[in-house]
């Protein structure tokens, strides 16, 4: 989940440049994972219809590129249970993809220097070098360079994935992209950390703009979460979901029963000890 989300412009290389902190969420998938001595290749198995369960998945992709780091021989089975929205902008396939990469390496027992792993998972995606370490981070560059931050105490969060409105991220950055030609000067990194830690749990996205413009509904779930007593609410990631900042899980619930057309999530910020523990992985140089 981005807590800030700035785009600074176009790169050289055509991607963009990124600010953002990120902050792990309890809301995760699941991936099983185990070795085919007698087989070959990979092979996914998902509840979801509509994932994809060839190399186009992330999962695919990493266990493709780690067996390949550590000469791994044989096939291997994944299975996959989904549980975050797809095309929400909750990081779902980066997640998955940094567990397959974690979780090859529990498997095997084999090592892999850290800067070597964050490579490997920034050519599988700019968000996945982010889901090796969780907790609170900023992230520069296309949001690939992590710099792990101190940890703030557990927020309750309430996550609205709206019904029948998804964005996909190619489009949501062509929106953003004719925004930003008219900006007279885009922020730099000292006035985006100022932002950000101008107070405790403070929130903004610039995707909002462009993609409330296009789903005015989605400017409407955030307004009804602070109606609701979120203290902050914004578009998770270039969107669809919209997320609000609650006091307590109680708090949280109860908002969410103005949504009842949507799909909701009451979860719970990470810190980076937790989050590790939860994959059964620390993060060492």
């Amino acid at each position: 989940m981005n807590l800030c989300l700035h785009v600074l412009g176009r790169r050289p290389d055509g991607y963009h440049e990124l600010r953002t902190i990120f902050q792990a969420i309890s809301l995760h998938d699941t991936l099983e994972l185990s070795l085919a001595p007698s087989a070959a290749g990979i092979t996914l198995e998902t509840d979801d219809a509509d994932l994809p369960v060839g190399r186009e998945n992330l999962v695919c992709r990493a266990i493709e590129a780690i067996s390949g780091e550590i000469g791994l021989r044989g096939g291997v089975r994944a299975k996959l249970e989904k549980r975050i929205p797809v095309a929400r902008g909750l990081g779902g396939g980066s997640s998955d993809a940094a567990a397959a990469l974690i979780g090859m390496l529990r498997l095997t027992k084999k090592k892999v220097p850290l800067a070597r792993l964050m490579e490997i998972g920034a050519s599988l995606g700019a968000d996945v070098p982010f889901f090796l370490f969780g907790g609170r981070a900023l992230a520069t560059n296309r949001g690939d360079e992590i710099y792990p931050l101190t940890d703030t105490p557990k927020r309750s969060i309430l996550v609205v994935s709206p019904k029948g409105i998804g964005v996909s991220t190619k489009d949501a950055y062509q929106w953003l992209s004719q925004e930003l030609t008219n900006r007279s000067k885009p922020p730099n990194i000292w006035g985006f950390c100022a932002l950000c830690w101008s107070r405790p749990g403070a929130v903004s996205n610039d995707f909002e703009g462009p993609v409330f413009s296009r789903h005015p509904r989605l400017g409407e779930i955030r307004a009804g979460l602070l109606k609701r007593g979120a203290a902050d609410a914004a578009l998770a990631g270039s969107g669809s979901a919209v997320f609000g900042v609650f006091r307590n899980p109680a708090q949280a619930r109860r908002a969410a029963r103005a949504f009842p057309e949507d799909s909701v999530f009451v979860v719970e910020t990470l810190s980076r000890e937790k989050y590790g523990r939860a994959l059964g992985w620390r993060v060492t140089s």
